[in-house]
């Protein structure tokens, strides 16, 4: 693969490299020029250099971002993630990353490029999330060009992203889950509350649960899979008059019922409490008295949580439950994924190994468990100082005698 280097008849100096074969078989041949014989002389010998060591990127010219992101959505992506991660994906390349910088050559992309980008977006109102989001979606499809030639380094994995604030953990008491649980006593579905605060299960994970799922011989249970959000589209031709979809009386869905669980994690088996496989029996046995009044209205699918026709549980319809829950209760308001902050902490407290409450959290690694220790750390703390209290608290006998510099005796047990 020979190269070469000339002068034009303007007295412009050229060199032309062949670093391989193109995508239609044709010969790669890569075009250089400077101001004299010398720096073009440079540059070809950085070329032979970089096809040499095997570091030779596609010919990536042609691409601008905004065309690579599309072509990144529509052929990479939109096959191999699951539909939420897609619809993220698509915002953030729509809304944010092509309008912003998508005019840049792909090859030529800077990390100040995305930098600039993102402080605009929060210049422009966006909150922190929000422009970290659109740093995650870049950096991913920019991994891909790397991966496939298009570029040598990837910038999003220079440039650096916005600072996200640390959103608080606000777990609820022993005291505060005892009053959930003895009101939920009161309400239709009351043990998927009491899954919730005791096994931490995602929304998703537990509207998504079968009876087959659930095995109250051994008393474990397995999570499979997540109940998604619907989606709806007119299935009337835009005539109803109706804006949303999901008011169209001959609405279709465009979204499978289920998906696979948030990552291979998700996918485990969680041991149940003893007292917990009593209340699923009698919830499976009132679950089957419904079917019996509904009787031919019964949607079917073995949904552990259902509506009173059988079928699954709307994730809003659960999250408004879980509201009404907390204000029937006189507990303070929070959010519904706050019970599974409190399931988390309730077994690191317990002393479980941090491994197992990976395990039963479906958590993908350790590093979100670190989230929780100021808080274990806290309330260890306090058991001490309580401890302390009780046993080297003055006696009686102490007080009387005055301050006369003597320490305070342990209390007999």
């Amino acid at each position: 693969m020979t190269s070469s280097i000339y002068q034009d008849k303007d007295g412009k100096w050229h060199g032309r490299v062949t670093m391989g074969v193109r995508d239609d078989g044709r010969a790669d041949r890569r075009h250089v020029r400077g101001k004299n014989e010398a720096e073009v002389t440079r540059k070809v010998r950085n070329l032979e250099k970089a096809r040499d060591s095997g570091h030779v990127t596609r010919n990536s010219q042609a691409w601008t971002l905004a065309q690579w992101l599309q072509h990144w959505l529509d052929h990479i992506a939109a096959p191999a993630v699951r539909e939420n991660t897609l619809s993220g994906y698509r915002v953030a390349v729509t809304k944010h990353l092509v309008p912003g910088i998508g005019a840049h050559r792909l090859a030529r992309l800077q990390p100040e490029h995305l930098e600039k980008l993102y402080a605009k977006m929060i210049a422009n109102g966006s909150a922190a999330a929000t422009a970290h989001q659109a740093h995650r979606t870049v950096r991913t499809a920019l991994n891909e060009a790397v991966r496939r030639g298009y570029l040598a380094t990837n910038p999003a994995r220079i440039a650096k992203a916005p600072r996200l604030p640390q959103s608080e953990i606000e777990p609820y008491t022993v005291d505060e889950v005892k009053q959930l649980i003895a009101e939920a006593e009161n309400r239709r579905n009351s043990v998927r509350w009491v899954i919730a605060l005791a096994l931490g299960l995602r929304q998703g994970e537990a509207l998504g649960l079968r009876w087959p799922d659930v095995d109250l011989g051994k008393g474990a249970l397995t999570v499979r899979r997540a109940l998604q959000r619907p989606r709806w589209k007119h299935g009337c031709g835009g005539t109803c008059g109706r804006t949303m979809g999901g008011h169209c009386p001959e609405r279709v869905s465009t979204r499978a019922t289920t998906a696979e669980t948030k990552s291979w994690a998700g996918r485990r088996v969680i041991g149940l409490p003893d007292e917990l496989v009593p209340l699923l029996k009698d919830h499976k046995k009132r679950q089957g008295e419904e079917r019996e009044l509904a009787a031919n209205l019964w949607q079917g699918g073995d949904w552990v949580f259902t509506t009173p026709t059988g079928g699954p549980l709307n994730p809003r319809t659960d999250y408004t439950e879980w509201k009404r829950l907390l204000k029937r209760a006189g507990i303070r308001d929070g959010r519904l994924h706050d019970a599974r902050h409190t399931a988390a902490t309730v077994l690191l407290l317990l002393g479980v190994p941090v491994r197992a409450v990976v395990g039963i959290m479906g958590w993908s690694d350790g590093s979100m468990a670190m989230r929780y220790q100021h808080l274990t750390a806290e309330i260890h703390k306090d058991i001490a100082k309580r401890v302390g209290g009780l046993l080297w608290a003055p006696t009686e006998e102490d007080q009387d005698e005055g301050d006369d510099g003597s320490a305070g005796t342990l209390v007999p047990a």
